[in-house]
Order: C-alpha cells, then structure tokens, then sequence
C-alpha cells in the first residue's frame, strides 16, 4: 500500500533530524581536529584531503542521488565544519556576482569571507599580502585559450597553486528590460565579449563593445542605464535585479573557464599526492635548434603524460619564450620526480607554480 504525502512528510522530518544530529556529532570531531591542529600548527584546510573525502563517498555510492551532488553536498559540509576552526579569506575578482566567485563557492564551499577585487593584479596582492588566505584567478578558457595576465602574474609571484575548478560558462545579455531592443552599448569582461563575438555580431552589430574589470562590473553598470545591456551568469542577474534578455550567447555551447587557487607555501604547503593530480611548470630552455625538443625528451622517457603547452613571449627582446606545462601526476611519484629532475637539467629558467589534486 503507498503511503501518503502527509506520512511521507513525517518520515522525511524524522530523517532530518537524524541527519541535523549527524551532522553536530561531524562539526565536534571537526573542532577537535582543529584543536590538534592548532598545537601541531598544521594547515586548517587540506584539499587533497577533501578530494579523498569525496572521492571514497562517490565511490560508496549507491543511491539516488547523482556523484555530482554529493560532492556539492560533502563540499558545503566540510566547509561549514572549517568555518568552525577557522573561517577562509579568499580573494577574486569581484564585484559579487563573477564567476570567479561562483568558482571560489564551488571550490571552497559558502562558508568562506569573500575578498572581491578590482583585477587579478589585486587578487594576487591581496593573497601576498595576507589580507586574504587564497585567491582564485582563471587560468584558461576552451573558446579563448589562456588568460595571458594571470600566466604572466604566476611567473613571478611567490604564491603557488594548490587547487583547481572548471566551470560550464553560460553568458546572458543582461539589461533592465527583457527586450533587446534600444541597446545601444553592451559591456563585459573583454573575454566574455571575445567568447560572444559571433551572437553579437549578429544581434546586435550596431552596439557598442565596452570593456570592463568583471562581468559583474559590467551588470552593475547596466543597471544604471536602460540603454546598456551586460554580459555575465544568473547569480550577477539577481544581484542587480536585471532580466535575462538574450539566455545563452557565448559561441561555444561548451564553454568551460578553469580556475585556480593559489596561496602562499606558508599558508597550505604543497597537498599531498591525492592518487589524481596535476603538476604545473613553467621554463625556458636556450633558444638553440631542437632545444624545445630536448625538453620535452625526458617526459617521454619516464612516461609522463603532458596535458597542457602554452607558450609566452619573455619580453626580453631576444625572441625567447616562457613556456607553461601541466603534467599528469605528483613529484612524490618516483616516475615524476625523476622526469622532473631531468627536465629542471635542461631548462636556463624551471619553477613548479604548483601540484595539486585535478578537478572533478
């Protein structure tokens, strides 16, 4: 015989309080981890730890509900329980309402004390200088490639990356009215109006492109004017009370932004293997004939896999380059350190900007 809504409805009530019960006992342990921490001095916030925690339920799972929302779920869970011992300043580019900070809620869950900042030369200061633990910077788009300022700032900061997140990029027309016409100017991040360049061209090819700091920034300003439109998601949409003129209008219907924590050694060490993990380089090697060649021997040799090669101009007038490589694995691997040794031999610049455990 089915039961009834109103049964079921005290079921699910008593298994809430089952669940509000669990969850007190985990936020104990949680605090007397964090008081061992403390007298170890020992970093409240281990992201390999947090991927394993993950990882092992995903696994065990056998429900109903999907792997995806039980890493949303475990990821809110745990940062709630880290608040207790020691809630996290995290720096991005802000207003409220960028994806960069819907990618530091995903990563660090809602439980943080968000640092908004004008540009990501800030979010670096910011996290240098410790009025801010992490930031988060984007790092690379599947339309537009790179973000050449965040490189560039990796190159020479003394923070290293720690973690990474990808995010699905859905771009709305955002404006005043839910009308597209009268919009005389649209503006946004220069990346998110390269990454709309085709649907804008079509639509509206007599509007003015502007260029500012955020998207966010963008749907601030287009709140102000009738006649301007914004580029960027929901959240920055209800944060300024804006309409959804135009849903979805990037190019590339998979348009994916990925992004990275970073922070200084002495805030989190370098994580743990996580047995998923990526290792971040970035070299040069002398600009001689089959230099660049000679470089990538040893990844062959010890069997590690490149996932990413992306070059940078030095700026040093001498045609020479920086060159930005993602590998698969952790240098406590045997196989990777010794590639890594070997590499580092060959290089006239190496620096590790960091390893850290992949994305979901």
């Amino acid at each position: 015989m089915a039961r009834t809504l109103p049964e079921l409805r005290v079921l699910i009530d008593a298994v809430d309080q089952e669940l509000l019960a669990l969850l007190t006992r985990r936020a104990a342990l949680a605090n007397e981890v964090g008081e061992i921490k403390k007298v170890e001095g020992s970093a409240v916030f281990r992201p390999e730890r947090e991927a394993q925690v993950i990882a092992n339920l995903q696994q065990a799972n056998q429900g109903a509900l999907k792997n995806e929302s039980v890493a949303v779920i475990w990821r809110e869970i745990m940062s709630a329980c880290r608040a207790l011992e020691a809630p996290q300043r995290v720096a991005y580019l802000g207003p409220k309402g960028t994806f960069s900070e819907e990618a530091a809620l995903r990563f660090f869950g809602s439980s943080i004390t968000h640092v908004p900042c004008a540009n990501f030369d800030e979010v670096f200061h910011a996290a240098t200088a410790g009025s801010a633990e992490f930031g988060v910077i984007p790092v690379e788009n599947s339309t537009e490639g790179v973000v050449t300022r965040s490189l560039d700032l990796l190159l020479n900061s003394p923070l290293h990356i720690v973690g990474e997140i990808s995010l699905l990029v859905r771009h709305h027309l955002l404006r005043t009215t839910a009308s597209l016409d009268g919009i005389e100017v649209v503006l946004a991040h220069p990346q998110a109006l390269a990454q709309c360049q085709q649907w804008l061209s079509t639509h509206l090819p007599n509007a003015e492109r502007r260029a500012v700091s955020s998207n966010a920034e963008g749907a601030r300003l287009a709140a102000s004017n009738p006649a301007w439109a914004g580029i960027a998601g929901e959240r920055a949409g209800s944060e300024f009370g804006l309409h959804i003129a135009a849903h979805a209008i990037q190019d590339e219907a998979f348009n994916r932004t990925r992004f990275v924590v970073v922070c200084l050694p002495s805030v989190l060490p370098a994580p743990e293997a996580s047995g998923k993990d990526c290792t971040s380089l970035v070299v040069s090697v002398p600009n001689k004939p089959g230099a660049v060649h000679d470089m990538l021997v040893p990844l062959k040799q010890h069997g590690v896999s490149m996932t990413r090669f992306e070059s940078r101009p030095a700026r040093s007038g001498q045609w020479e380059y920086y060159f930005y490589i993602d590998l698969q694995g952790h240098p406590s691997q045997p196989h990777v350190a010794a590639a890594l040794k070997d590499l580092s031999s060959l290089c006239a610049f190496y620096k590790v900007l960091g390893t850290y455990p992949l994305a979901d």
